[in-house]
């Protein structure tokens, strides 16, 4: 059977998010040899909207499908300074009692902070309105460092950009990691597990009690432009490689070049991401030393060229993107 979502559509909710959520969950993908059936999408109309029409939402839902969706999306809210709606508030209160998984992006956090659903939870929402979620709901733990959060039977974004990869996490998970990988080959972005996602999805970071592996991560990070090897990060922490290796494994999970690798590749998303730099330039600043070692690693790791990267990130629609010249 098709997995009912239902998304929650308002006057002035964003159109990136409702776009990428039709077009993940409301496009029939048999004909691409995805799974079939796919999604049962529909959308609960919050009050009347014009433009409906012009969204290519095919089915509409009453508010007590709402609340018997497998899924609910809730997109970015459009004014985070008035209470939402008390019926809708309700009917996701009630479906997420009733078993379901429900899904933020962006400010649509407000929206489930309302219903209770997020106290003494990790969250995400967009990062311009973070401390205002944090002190109307004190209870809440907004995370500004996360992409998207999954809690299980909470999950949420930071909307923007964020939100395609949140999608494509749900895909992941309904599906297996094939078809999402499918998917993300069919829409033309980089398919990335979640212990790959950057910054915030893998354990880069130690635990507070190790103040020596804190120092040596802090040394290495910024010397990705040079060649660091494991013997002068332990020479560094004033530890033998043994101690190292351990610390490293338990304060981030990953073995110290591991982490050192995922450090630079993470620095040329964001140089390629904010920068006119070549791929060659992108290398040399990440500690790549050639062109081809970075394509091979970063093709690896993000599953698309550095070049591509750079042509789809510039594509995705982020108003707030800006090059930034380096000299």
């Amino acid at each position: 059977m098709p997995i009912p979502i239902a998304l929650v559509f308002a006057a002035g909710i964003s159109s990136l998010d409702l776009a990428a959520a039709r077009e993940m969950f409301g496009v029939n993908r048999a004909g691409a040899g995805l799974v079939d059936p796919w999604y049962d999408f529909a959308a609960y109309v919050v009050d009347p909207v014009q433009s409906c029409d012009a969204c290519r939402i095919d089915r509409l839902c009453s508010l007590d499908e709402l609340a018997k969706a497998h899924t609910v999306i809730v997109p970015g809210w459009p004014d985070v300074t008035q209470a939402p709606p008390t019926a809708l508030v309700n009917a996701i209160r009630d479906a997420h009692e009733a078993g379901a998984r429900i899904v933020s992006a962006g400010t649509g956090a407000f929206v489930l902070a309302a219903a209770g659903l997020l106290d003494g939870r990790r969250v995400a929402t967009h990062w311009a309105h973070a401390d205002l979620l944090a002190a109307r709901y004190p209870r809440v733990r907004v995370d500004t460092d996360a992409l998207y959060v999954d809690e299980g039977d909470i999950l949420s974004s930071a909307g923007g950009a964020a939100t395609i990869d949140l999608f494509l996490h749900l895909v992941r998970l309904d599906h297996g990691a094939a078809v999402a990988k499918a998917l993300a080959h069919r829409l033309v972005m980089p398919h990335q597990t979640p212990d790959e996602q950057a910054p915030s999805s893998s354990p880069s970071e130690p635990g507070a009690e190790d103040r020596v592996l804190t120092e040596v991560l802090s040394w290495a990070a910024g010397r990705l432009d040079q060649q660091v090897t494991v013997e002068d990060m332990a020479q560094q922490a004033n530890v033998s490689r043994r101690t190292l290796v351990r610390r490293f494994r338990a304060g981030t999970g990953m073995a110290p070049l591991q982490w050192l690798l995922t450090q630079r590749v993470q620095l040329a998303q964001r140089l390629l991401e904010t920068t006119h730099l070549s791929i060659e330039q992108v290398a040399t600043q990440t500690g790549m030393g050639t062109a081809a070692t970075l394509r091979r690693h970063f093709s690896r790791t993000v599953g698309v060229p550095p070049d591509s990267y750079r042509r789809w990130f510039r594509g995705r629609g982020r108003g707030d993107w800006s090059p930034v010249p380096v000299a």
